[in-house]
Formats: structure tokens, sequence, C-alpha cells
């Protein structure tokens, strides 16, 4: 197999964009705090995906690189970065229980440095692995390894100091 010609094609962003779209929307939504929010921004980073794909050296994945695209843009349009929120069609007991444990969520996670909760919404919500994250943020896979435990710590702190109030 010969060396890689620099920059990526459309056939592979399309291929991209339609294998990881569900993932590229959960975790824009979850940078910006809002679902509709978000399948703009996958779409505005796939315009830029397009109109910088010669740009693409081929260095890391294309993954990689679509998702740096993705994040970037999604930082670029940030309102909450807490996540995305899950309306319920009809309010009770129960559902008033799940709200109020995700609005607990959602705030320890607010409280994570950036890079940490980017760490954490690329693992948990792409399922990506750490080589694909540290690609995506420009960083090393001990970094991912290492940001990720700090992130999971940091929240096991935080949410049982809620448990414990």
């Amino acid at each position: 197999m010969g060396r890689r010609q620099s920059g990526a094609s459309l056939d592979e962003l399309r291929e991209a964009y339609q294998r990881r779209l569900a993932e590229f929307r959960r975790v824009a939504a979850a940078i910006v705090g809002d679902r509709e929010l978000a399948s703009d921004v996958v779409q505005e980073a796939f315009v830029r995906a397009v109109k910088q794909r010669a740009s693409f050296a081929g260095r890391g994945s294309l993954d990689g690189w679509l998702w740096r695209i993705v994040v970037n843009t999604a930082r670029d349009h940030r309102s909450d970065p807490v996540g995305d929120r899950d309306e319920t069609d009809e309010p009770g007991v129960y559902h008033d229980m799940v709200d109020e444990r995700r609005n607990v969520v959602r705030a320890a996670v607010q409280q994570l440095p950036e890079r940490q909760r980017l760490v954490l919404f690329l693992r948990h919500y792409a399922d990506l692995d750490y080589g694909s994250i540290a690609d995506a943020l420009s960083i090393s896979d001990g970094t991912v390894a290492a940001t990720l435990h700090a992130a999971h710590s940091r929240l096991r702190e935080l949410l049982s100091e809620v448990r414990s109030a």
C-alpha cells in the first residue's frame, strides 16, 4: 500500500459523516448545550471540513481530524458547556427526580476544566478510543488517559459531596 496523498476526498468525508452523524451531534450538543444548535454546528463543521479537505495531511486519522473540527466549531458556538437538555413530555414525581439528578450531574460536569469535559464527552458520548480522542484534541494518548481519570475522580468527589449534603 502506497503513501497517502495529502487531502481528504469528498467520498471519505461523506462516508465519515454518514457513519458518525449521531455521535457528532451528541458531542456537539454536550458542548453547546442545545440539540438544535448541535445539528447546525455539525453541518457547519462539515462545511469547514469540505473547504479545508486539502489540508488533511494524513498524519493522524481522518476521524480524528473531523472530530477536531466538530469540537472546535462547537466551542465557537458554546452557550452552556454541560450538555443538552432532554425535556420530558409528562411531568411527574419520577420525571422530577430524573431531572433533578440530571441537573446535579450537569452542575458537576460544568465544574470540570474544559479539557476534562471534552475528553468525557468524546469518550462517553461518541465512544471514541483514546487514540481518536488524542487526535481530536491534539494531545497524547497518555494525556487522554490521565485527563479521563482526573475527570472521573473529580466527578465522584463532587457527586459524593452532593449525596452527603
